[in-house]
């Protein structure tokens, strides 16, 4: 099964949380930070504006995002945890 997102809407798959600090610490499950940087997995078509037409999505398949820390809904799909949001959720690509 795929999802295609409506509208202005992304699909992101987070990445995984840091198991070691940068000091070689290795963290237990609840010292981990909710991880903030995700893949694009799939884009809808733009939003639809008052006036009917289409704005451009910023963001493409592929594009390493950092998004709101609690920003989205998230699903399941095929074992596989994704996240639905708004491209204006998301607030930097990283490169």
């Amino acid at each position: 099964m795929t999802i295609k997102p409506l509208a202005d809407r992304v699909v992101i798959k987070m990445t995984e949380a840091e198991e070691t600090t940068k000091s070689g610490i290795i963290l237990s499950g609840s010292a981990k930070e909710k991880p903030q940087i995700a893949e694009v997995v799939a884009v809808g078509t733009g939003k639809i504006t008052d006036d009917g037409k289409t704005v451009a999505m910023t963001v493409k398949v592929g594009d390493k995002v950092l998004t709101s820390k609690y920003a989205g809904t998230e699903v399941k799909v095929d074992g596989v945890e994704y996240i639905i949001l708004r491209q204006d959720d998301i607030l930097a690509v990283v490169e």
